[in-house]
């Protein structure tokens, strides 16, 4: 019996990893299922809520860190979002690893209509939710783009080629997922050392309502804000608290003097 090489194991997931996934609730799927994505269910509760499969989710996440590094070019790689949680994660998505971002709302015939000014043509798609995201992912069928999707349990597969099953609702759980993928690609691509940990937090990739934001800088900006006292005039102020002690009062004043009062002496 042959012994299994110590660097089969490498790309197995820690138990650190897991515990982050746990606490973030990638695991947490939706109420519903679909058909496609049963394999992806690993139980369900009692108030019908379904778990996914961490495991396969792992397992899905290299293999979509492995795809995406085998691309030259990283602007080739475009990856999007619809929905607002995973606005953030994608910035930092394709900071962190070079690839093209379209966020916000996607204009139609990015993929197909030449005419436009972004027009783009890219060779991998990655999309946070294939069901908002479902305009991005026809026209890449119809282009041939590969489509890589974080699917929930009532996410459909259709023309999509690889689905990575997760919490695709949850802010935390999308800027784990993204986090994580990013981490590996730049892991592959021989950046940064595995077993060195990643300098760059998670906490980049989390949304943060514009309100929120807002209002602490608000706070911040009256905590550290400097409150003075106007600096008089001595000659000012010893004329306003001299021997006549008031401006009213003229008997601190010599009124024969000359050039008092305009009057030349």
């Amino acid at each position: 019996m042959s012994s299994v090489p110590s660097g089969s194991k490498v790309l197995h997931a820690t138990d650190a990893d897991m515990q982050k996934m746990l606490a973030t609730k990638v695991h947490i799927g939706t109420r519903n299922v679909c058909s496609d994505m049963k394999p992806y269910v690993f139980a369900r509760k009692k108030d019908g809520v379904h778990i996914l499969n961490l495991g396969m989710t792992w397992e899905k996440l290299m293999l979509a860190a492995r795809v995406i590094v085998t691309i030259e070019n990283p602007a080739d790689v475009v990856v999007l979002s619809a929905r607002p949680y995973g606005q953030r994660s994608v910035l930092k998505f394709a900071q962190y690893t070079g690839a093209n971002t379209l966020s916000g709302r996607y204009q139609p015939g990015t993929f197909t209509n030449q005419i436009q000014d972004r027009f783009l043509q890219p060779r991998l798609l990655i999309v946070t939710d294939p069901r908002t995201d479902h305009q991005p992912v026809l026209e890449a069928s119809y282009v041939n783009i590969p489509v890589i999707a974080f699917c929930d349990a009532d996410s459909p597969l259709k023309h999509v080629d690889l689905a990575i099953p997760c919490n695709n609702r949850g802010k935390q759980s999308i800027a784990m997922m993204y986090w994580m993928l990013a981490r590996e690609i730049v892991r592959m691509r021989g950046s940064i050392v595995r077993s060195v940990p990643w300098e760059i937090k998670v906490d980049l990739f989390l949304y943060r309502d514009p309100e929120d934001v807002m209002r602490r800088d608000e706070e911040n900006a009256q905590h550290n804000a400097i409150t003075y006292e106007p600096a008089y005039d001595n000659k000012a102020a010893g004329l306003a608290s001299g021997a006549a002690g008031n401006w009213g009062d003229e008997s601190g004043w010599d009124t024969n003097a000359p050039g008092q009062w305009g009057v030349d002496a």
